[in-house]
């Protein structure tokens, strides 16, 4: 096996830290409405004292999430790397436990790509790897890259087109 099956090269564009910090940060900002207004409704309906004190500890909780939303884009973007060639899809990513994944092109079952909102706006889409038993994705690639990928995972896997 060649080293680069081992240690993939390819990395994400830089705005990828973007999308994943305004995801992380409307994540965080729902869950702190829903802490606010559980906060109201304690106060307006004079629920049980503990349940108040309940909604404020979540609230506080809540501050090492809103800045691990800063710090984990940045982390993610250090470690996500990602190499295909005819044998393997291989996938090398992680903040905290890094995780290699070694996929083989005879178990893939289908490819697609997709963008929401958020990738659609820095011109990025999402690729989907699925095998028979679990679902692979490589996030956060441009556009014209995703769709190359997505081809050439495609023909590496020898997937028809369905029509």
């Amino acid at each position: 096996m060649s080293n680069e099956i081992h240690n993939p090269t390819t990395a994400l564009p830089a705005n990828a830290k973007k999308v994943w910090r305004i995801t992380g940060l409307i994540e965080d900002v729902i869950g702190l409405v829903v802490i606010a207004v559980l906060l109201f409704l304690d106060h307006y309906f004079q629920w049980v004292e503990w349940l108040g004190w309940i909604f404020i500890g979540l609230a506080v909780l809540s501050i090492p999430s809103i800045i691990w939303t800063f710090v984990r884009p940045h982390l993610l973007y250090k470690s996500w790397r990602y190499n295909a060639d005819e044998e393997f899809l291989h996938l090398k990513f992680g903040t905290i436990t890094e995780k290699h994944e070694l996929i083989p092109m005879t178990k893939i079952q289908a490819v697609t790509t997709n963008k929401g909102p958020i990738l659609k706006k820095y011109g990025l889409m999402s690729i989907s790897v699925e095998t028979m038993g679990s679902s692979h994705t490589i996030p956060c690639l441009q556009e014209d890259v995703a769709l190359a990928l997505r081809d050439e995972i495609a023909q590496f896997a020898k997937l028809k087109e369905v029509e």
